[in-house]
């Protein structure tokens, strides 16, 4: 196995900068995932380690060698894609082996390879049937087999449960993150959901327009963020956003009410943030009006609009009262899980 070191790597399609002076390390045996919106360059940043698309300048090192203008085959990495891309001509086997024939690889060798990732994996009563026979969750298992059996430097993964039910991703999740244990593999996922982010990655890289926005573990990037946008992007419901005004040990929210801080913050205008399970429904705190009720099972989601038309999520315990729609409730926001941000969006650090 080796790491893998990103260096001022820049990316642009035309004049249109996609991937913008990106620095980066994964450790040898690392689990980090790349996560982010829509079109800030996570899969284009994968598919540039991969090889699959060439750097417009930067370099790529994969353990000490640079890769950055070396073909993909000779790269070391294995990739598995959001679409299982199995040949349906080939049973399970030979899709799995077809690495290693290439790769010239002896019929034993190959055999043995090819059954003991099988096994691993679960898929050894399939080996004999074609694509067309197998499940969502199977086809995706052959595809990671695939990518095993060559025994790569770095394996990629770019958003591979994105084609699953739910249940079959959080099966698949649990696969692949034994895989690594097993494996002591380095490993660079790509996906859009952020619970397949949080449990899995040793560490995260949030990603906006084409730069690195935070790197930190999961605990981090949750109860740390960085920025307003970490702190909006992680966590479902998303973190709760109030335009504030500072003054010494309080934040005066639009409606005059003010909310106790752990420290005094600088004067001027910022942004207060607090996440849902950080708010109670109380007898004093901010005035509020239930608007909506989302019940989850193990907890609801009470949807509270101010009195200058703000509306908080807050999360409930089920086995609280439950609170009606339209009926007026009173929200305490704990003084020690506030976050503040200023007008440029980066974190106003007060110890919390």
């Amino acid at each position: 196995m080796a790491g893998v070191s990103l260096e001022n790597l820049v990316k642009r399609f035309g004049d249109t900068p996609v991937i913008r002076g990106i620095n980066l390390t994964v450790q040898d045996g690392e689990f980090v995932v790349f996560v982010g919106p829509s079109g800030c360059g996570k899969s284009t940043l994968l598919r540039l380690i991969a090889g699959l698309e060439d750097a417009t300048s930067g370099t790529i090192r994969i353990g000490e060698e640079d890769v950055t203008r070396i073909a993909p085959a000779r790269r070391g990495v294995s990739m598995v894609f959001q679409s299982y891309a199995l040949y349906p001509h080939m049973d399970v086997y030979r899709n799995i082996a077809f690495g290693l024939k290439l790769a010239g690889a002896s019929k034993a060798d190959t055999d043995a390879r090819v059954r003991r990732v099988a096994d691993m994996l679960q898929i050894a009563p399939l080996l004999k049937r074609r694509p067309r026979e197998l499940s969502g969750g199977q086809r995706q298992r052959v595809a990671i087999a695939r990518a095993i059996v060559r025994e790569p430097k770095v394996f990629l993964f770019d958003e591979p449960l994105s084609n699953l039910d739910a249940a079959l991703r959080a099966q698949t999740r649990l696969e692949i993150a034994r895989m690594h244990e097993d494996l002591a593999a380095t490993m660079v996922y790509v996906t859009h959901d952020q619970l397949e982010a949080m449990t899995l990655a040793d560490r995260i890289v949030l990603l906006n327009a084409g730069h690195i926005e935070q790197v930190g573990t999961p605990t981090e990037l949750y109860h740390r963020p960085a920025t307003r946008f970490a702190a909006e992007f992680m966590g479902s419901p998303t973190m709760n956003i109030l335009p504030v005004t500072l003054e010494g040990d309080a934040a005066v929210l639009s409606t005059g009410e003010r909310v106790s801080l752990p420290a005094a913050a600088p004067g001027g205008k910022a942004d207060l943030g607090v996440r849902p399970e950080n708010i109670a429904l109380a007898d004093t705190g901010l005035a509020a009006r239930v608007m909506l009720v989302e019940e989850l099972g193990e907890a609801r989601i009470v949807h509270a609009e101010l009195a200058d038309g703000a509306v908080l999520a807050v999360r409930h315990g089920a086995d609280g009262p439950q609170p009606s729609r339209h009926s007026p409730v009173k929200l305490r926001l704990d003084p020690e899980r506030l976050h503040l941000f200023g007008q440029d969006g980066a974190r106003l650090d007060l110890g919390v």
